[in-house]
């Protein structure tokens, strides 16, 4: 007895059995449901707008090297299907990043990283701004001293890139 196949498709879900000449059943599911996953982390949160949180976050991601120069871009429906925003925020976000220079549109392609956007100095400073208020305030609610935070500070970069005198590499 030769192997039957059977297909069943419906509400999106696609499923092929198979009978073997064993008589065994053997069933895949072909279907693809996935849900976007975006190349870089944001946690929006309430009392910023979320237009800006996602710019910041997409910046962020592309000055500090995480998405480099060719990377595709998620597209407007990826944005707001993963972020579960306003199709219309997630235009904006895309419109904003390709202003500013950090994203180009390529025919045929979609949008990607920027190959000729560099961040400078100050952006860098800028990005970092937040995170470095949050964690010297933390030192002094525990009452470390100003040595103490850098001299922590000091030691993750060694543990994490060597020795600080090493000139870091640009993205």
């Amino acid at each position: 007895m030769g192997a039957t196949t059977i297909s069943a498709e419906g509400g999106g879900d696609a499923r092929r059995a198979r009978v073997g000449s064993s008589g065994t059943l053997d069933i895949t599911c072909t279907s693809t449901h996935s849900t976007p996953v975006l190349p870089f982390s944001v946690s929006l949160t309430t009392g910023d707008s979320p237009f800006r949180q996602i710019v910041f976050a997409a910046t962020r991601a592309v000055v500090s090297g995480e998405m480099p120069a060719g990377e595709p871009f998620p597209s407007v429906r990826e944005l707001s299907q993963a972020l579960k925003i306003n199709p219309n925020t997630a235009h904006k976000v895309v419109a904003e990043l390709v202003r500013v220079g950090l994203l180009e549109v390529l025919p045929g392609v979609g949008t990607v990283v920027s190959s000729s956007w560099r961040a400078t100095d100050d952006e860098r400073g800028v990005l970092l701004g937040e995170e470095i208020e949050r964690l010297v305030v933390e030192a002094r609610r525990l009452g470390l001293s100003h040595a103490d935070l850098t001299g922590a500070v000091e030691r993750w970069w060694t543990t994490l890139f060597g020795p600080a005198d090493r000139p870091a590499t640009r993205p």
